[in-house]
């Protein structure tokens, strides 16, 4: 399992707003191209989000779909990209002050990624959990900062 964690400047409803816009998870997501299809009862329990991810010419469509949804506290998801199996995306939202400790963690459920479990693939999960940290963390701070 990766686990990662950032505090974001902005309030848990904040980013918020970004993981509940199905439309917007290319803008956070490291690795996806474009989002195909998001339901529009995105996030709720079962809704499926439809994504092409990859680098270059080599992609692959990938379905999530949401396993658990606590508004403004935690998302986890079950992303399927096969014939790679499938991972838990777990997501939590915690107040800190005025901010939000946002922890990712991640670990395969089936396919090969259970085979590869630990280090150094862990490692390099971790590294990309990282940058996905970022991108929200950004992207909470100038969408806060517009409109304060």
């Amino acid at each position: 399992m990766a686990r990662n964690r950032r505090l974001i400047l902005s309030s848990p409803s904040e980013v918020w707003d970004l993981l509940a816009d199905g439309h917007r998870y290319g803008e956070w997501v490291t690795g996806t191209q474009q989002v195909l299809a998001a339901d529009p009862h995105w996030p709720e329990v079962g809704a499926r989000l439809k994504v092409r991810v990859g680098a270059g010419p080599l992609t692959l469509d990938d379905m999530c779909v949401v396993r658990i949804c606590e508004p403004q506290r935690r998302l986890e998801l079950e992303a399927k990209a096969e014939p790679f199996g499938a991972a838990r995306i777990a997501m939590k939202l915690i107040a800190w002050g005025g901010n939000t400790l946002f922890t990712l963690d991640r670990h395969p459920l089936r396919g090969p990624g259970t085979r590869m479990h630990g280090l150094p693939v862990d490692h390099l999960v971790a590294i990309r959990n990282g940058m996905m940290l970022t991108k929200p963390a950004r992207i909470a701070v100038r969408e806060h900062c517009g409109s304060a």
